[in-house]
């Protein structure tokens, strides 16, 4: 009786580490571009809200102008 010997051959794959990294980098640059969107949409909106305020305050001195111009 001839005894066959039986290998079992595993092979490992290396790129796993690697993808890993490159999935990490791109979710933290998908992450600061949206922060960099997000902080620009806020500072647009303040920028807005502040010429918006200026507008009022001044709509509101030429009424009060108005108002003591038609008194005298």
């Amino acid at each position: 009786m001839a005894t066959e010997s039986k290998e079992v051959i595993v092979e490992r794959s290396g790129g796993n580490g690697l993808m890993a990294i490159i999935a990490i980098l791109i979710v933290a640059l998908i992450a600061a571009g949206a922060f960099v969107l997000i902080r620009n949409n806020d500072t647009k909106d303040s920028a807005i809200t502040t010429a918006a305020h200026q507008v009022g305050d001044a709509a509101e001195k030429a009424g009060d102008a108005a108002q003591d111009a038609a008194k005298k």
